[in-house]
């Protein structure tokens, strides 16, 4: 029995078929048939029943089929584990962020262009998406790496996290609004946002997961009036005065920018934050446990209990 067998055997379930299968492995599909039944000839038992049209598993070939991806991924951990030793990584590295997280503060291009530099043998893919969507990428292994912000949901065992930004939440109204007399301070509390239009980032974002727990604590429900994928867009409304603008924390110029005013929101105070993911059990690839520690690197922040 050989390996390349067993990654025949695994190609053909996954594609469906020997022609697709053959065109994936560059091989013709009277030579992949060909080793295929070598393999059922040295077990003894057929894998696969060949139709006209499908190709399905027998039942000794569905109980050979978890045996033989499990041998698969071991050889491939093997060869992982060479490539440190000899500094030569190989593989794919995953990558997940959030909408509007790679800025100037977080050159997410410029790490990964420094990667690959260093390491041309190592295959990149990048996919943005919801926080929600993120977490649940890392934790079903669909994804090495996540740069997401967190929703105030529980963490999944066996996943890592390293917070990069803490970041208030705070309203934002249009300058020349009213200025209610209990803001005189700046202030807002989190309750008297109950009975306003509110323009907030859409959900499965981290900073909106964080917001809606924080109202559903004061027992109340957001009215949610417009929704937007980016701050700057929740702010250019508000500005316009369609409502109150939850959004991280502005610095008096951006305010000034966007035509708002920035209240801060009090009892409670809402923190967003932003954070590296991935799995810890089992561990990351070599050639992501590297990235990882190139990004943790670039944007600092902090890994502690109290995070996971």
């Amino acid at each position: 029995m050989e390996l390349r067998q067993l990654r025949y055997f695994v190609t053909i379930v996954d594609e469906g078929g020997f022609t697709r299968a053959a065109d994936r492995l560059h091989l013709t599909q009277p030579a992949l048939s060909t080793q295929v039944r070598q393999l059922e000839r040295e077990l003894g038992q057929r894998l696969l029943d060949r139709g006209a049209r499908t190709v399905t598993l027998t039942e000794v070939g569905a109980a050979v089929l978890e045996h033989a991806r499990a041998a698969l991924a071991a050889a491939d951990r093997i060869g992982d584990t060479v490539g440190e030793f000899t500094g030569l990584l190989r593989g794919q590295v995953r990558l997940g962020m959030i909408s509007g997280a790679a800025s100037e503060v977080f050159d997410v291009a410029g790490v990964l262009a420094d990667f690959h530099h260093d390491h041309p043998q190592v295959g990149i893919s990048l996919t943005e998406d919801t926080a929600e969507r993120m977490l649940a990428g890392v934790e079903h292994g669909e994804l090495d790496i996540a740069l997401t912000g967190l929703t105030g949901a529980p963490i999944a065992s066996g996943i890592g996290l390293h917070v990069i930004l803490h970041t208030a939440l705070v309203a934002a109204v249009a300058r020349d609004a009213p200025v209610d007399p209990a803001e005189s301070a700046g202030t807002v509390a989190l309750r008297a946002l109950a009975d306003r239009r509110l323009i907030c980032l859409t959900r499965g974002t981290g900073l909106r997961g964080i917001f809606e727990r924080s109202c559903a604590a004061a027992d109340f429900t957001p009215n949610i009036a417009f929704e937007a994928a980016a701050p700057p867009l929740l702010l250019e409304l508000a500005a316009r005065g369609l409502g109150t603008a939850i959004v991280p924390a502005l610095t008096p110029t951006e305010a000034e920018a966007f035509g708002v005013r920035s209240l801060d929101i009090v009892d409670p105070t809402i923190h967003g934050r932003l954070a590296l993911a991935w799995r810890t059990d089992p561990p990351p690839n070599p050639a992501a446990k590297v990235l990882l520690g190139q990004l943790r690197i670039a944007f600092g922040g902090h890994t502690s209990a109290a995070d996971r």
